[in-house]
């Protein structure tokens, strides 16, 4: 019987007899500290029964069995894992306050902390258990105490809207502008969450409009999530915000109801606002600068008089083009949102059948994300995974029309060499970041992930050779797009090349528009043709052949392209595995004429191999690793 597993689900379902059965039940002192210190699915039974307020549970694992009240594992809140977790925060996160005074009682650190480096006080505070946070404060909680993302218990119960944990910790002193890693401060988490009684509670202790990382300000911060009446409020205090602020924040707030909240006319009387303020508010006028116009926003620019304001609710379009021309003057290029909402304007050109102007808002996001974020960042990537989509839907219902009646029309291979140029620049500087790293702080994750994503613009390239339009010039384009990739010789997760990738199953990318499917044998040909080495091994010894051999079922033309290329039908991995003992369900000569691939050489190595010939010190060192490999 599985004693962990038994122990485990009755602390977890609050099962006290058959708790004490289990433990007592013939077990010695050694055993039972065993059990009760054992982890299943990532907790101890004292975590789980903290973690789900079994306060009888918890009572007898600590007096009896004397489990380890700081011995952390990891719960589920929300959805999310926490890791890390010692029982006090579990307790504390989940509101049972019995459990908290017994922990406390027995020693338990108040100021423990999960892997976040959020402490019991910080978990209580987030979800709003107001007795929990007194209780722990008053047993030497140290409030200020911020997670790794510099967010104190102040700032989160201002996100969440608890206004007496938020009025309970200000009485206690709390640090009322205290910044986080991203200089984001309690006053900007109001903003953001639209907590305004909580917001004018900070302003009455001291709290003053510093600006973020991004230049955000609480008011623009409301004013980008679409909080009109925390906007409507601080632009009433002239002691906190200065008239430009005042019109930033109303143009700001118009662009959110046109793109966020769909209510053209309430964002026209936003603009019409800011406009008066612009003109008729005190102090000289301060005209709007003007911008460049830009290809991506149609060459759009802003309107800089009252009397043509009227005249954009007559073209809704226009209107849209100049929330997002004024977003990007006002935020930047660097704020998320910037680029965000290009992006989803571009969506919803997109569904509308308008894809050219989706493909050139998307690449404007794209040139502004690369130019501004660190290289590999997740934005980035979903820029690059949309234009996945984008192309691979375009090509699978090419001629069809749209749910608007447009005929879906062909991907135009500049457009998708322009795309696919991006990935592999991407790719290039994101692998040149990592190279200047330490190998200990190196995480090939994101870079493998922007890899894969270039592969699948790549055999969406390779796709286009077989279209009737393909001519040689578009031929000789799409190979020497695809030798700048090769060339480059990066290696993704477990030292796995591009050809790698191309012959593995789990490359494929999951998307609501799969045009090309992993392995895929017509991306390897070309990966091939421009130099890609068939025999590169990755970290696992593994080849190309034996990634093609796990696909399960290994498709027979691409065995065949990769032998035919050069690829050694008889090498094997670190497990002794060769390309025919890894296929599952086929049998080798079912996909290849295996005496056709078989050379002398590898005969010979087999055979040195075999009979264990001596051959280390002996044969040049370039034919020793020949041999080894056989």
């Amino acid at each position: 019987m599985d004693y962990k597993s038994v122990v485990y689900n009755a602390a977890r379902d609050g099962n006290l007899n058959r708790l004490k059965i289990y433990l007592h039940c013939n077990k010695g002192k050694d055993e039972v500290s065993m059990l009760v210190a054992a982890k299943t699915s990532g907790a101890t039974p004292l975590v789980i029964a903290c973690r789900n307020g079994h306060f009888d549970v918890a009572e007898f694992l600590i007096e009896r069995c004397h489990a380890d009240i700081e011995q952390p594992g990891s719960v589920m809140f929300d959805g999310e894992t926490i890791e890390g977790a010692p029982p006090l925060w579990c307790a504390a996160a989940a509101g049972h306050l019995d459990i908290v005074q017994l922990l406390i009682k027995h020693g338990a650190q108040v100021n423990s902390t999960t892997r976040t480096n959020s402490t019991p006080l910080r978990a209580a505070c987030f979800d709003g258990h107001l007795e929990i946070v007194k209780y722990l404060v008053k047993h030497g909680a140290d409030f200020e105490v911020a997670n790794r993302h510099g967010h104190t218990c102040l700032m989160i119960a201002c996100y969440k809207g608890h206004i007496r944990i938020a009025k309970y910790l200000l009485s206690l002193g709390a640090g009322v502008n205290r910044k986080s890693v991203k200089g984001n401060t309690a006053l900007h988490d109001c903003a953001e969450s639209g907590s305004l009684d909580i917001l004018k509670l900070l302003i009455e202790y001291g709290a003053t409009m510093d600006v973020d990382s991004y230049g955000m300000t609480p008011l623009l911060a409301a004013a980008v999530t679409g909080h009109n009446h925390i906007v409507e409020y601080l632009i009433k205090q002239p002691h906190l915000v200065s008239r430009k602020e005042r019109i930033d924040a109303l143009e700001l707030l118009g662009a959110t109801f046109v793109d966020k909240k769909r209510d053209m006319i309430g964002a026209l009387e936003f603009w019409k606002r800011a406009m008066d303020e612009r003109y008729n508010g005190d102090g000289p006028s301060l005209p709007k600068q003007r911008t460049q116009a830009v290809a991506a926003y149609d060459y759009a620019v802003e309107i800089r008089s009252p009397e043509n304001l009227d005249e954009l609710m007559a073209d809704p379009d226009e209107m849209r083009m100049q929330a997002l021309v004024i977003r990007e003057r006002i935020l930047g290029p660097a704020h998320p949102d910037t680029s965000y909402y290009i992006r989803y304007r571009g969506a919803v050109y997109a569904d509308a059948g308008k894809f050219n102007r989706c493909i050139e808002l998307w690449n404007y996001a794209l040139d502004m994300q690369q130019s501004m974020l660190e290289r590999l960042n997740p934005m980035t990537q979903s820029s690059l995974f949309s234009f996945t989509e984008l192309f691979s839907f375009m090509m699978g219902e090419e001629g069809r029309p749209t749910t608007r009646g447009r005929i879906v029309p062909p991907v135009e291979l500049s457009e998708l060499l322009r795309v696919f140029n991006k990935a592999v620049r991407e790719v290039e500087l994101g692998n040149q970041m990592l190279d200047k790293m330490p190998n200990v702080e190196r995480d090939l994750t994101y870079l493998t992930r922007v890899l894969v994503i270039t592969l699948h613009l790549a055999c969406l390239l390779t796709r286009l050779l077989e279209h009737p339009s393909n001519t040689e010039e578009a031929s000789k384009s799409i190979h020497r797009a695809l030798y700048d990739l090769v060339k480059l010789r990066i290696k993704g997760r477990l030292g796995r090349t591009a050809l790698h990738f191309a012959c593995c199953r789990d490359a494929a990318l999951v998307g609501r528009y799969p045009a090309c499917q992993f392995p895929s044998p017509h991306l390897a040909t070309v990966l091939l043709n421009v130099g890609a080495d068939p025999n590169a091994k990755d970290e696992e010894g593994n080849t190309p052949l034996h990634l093609a051999a796990l696909a399960k079922p290994c498709p027979a033309s691409l065995a065949q392209t990769l032998l035919d290329h050069g690829a050694h039908i008889d090498l094997v991995n670190n497990n002794g595995d060769t390309f025919a003992s890894l296929l599952k369900g086929q049998h080798v000569h079912e996909l290849v004429n295996v005496a056709k691939y078989t050379r002398l050489s590898c005969i010979a190595a087999q055979v040195i191999q075999q009979f264990k010939i001596p051959y280390k010190g002996i044969v040049p060192t370039s034919l020793a690793s020949f041999i080894q490999c056989h």
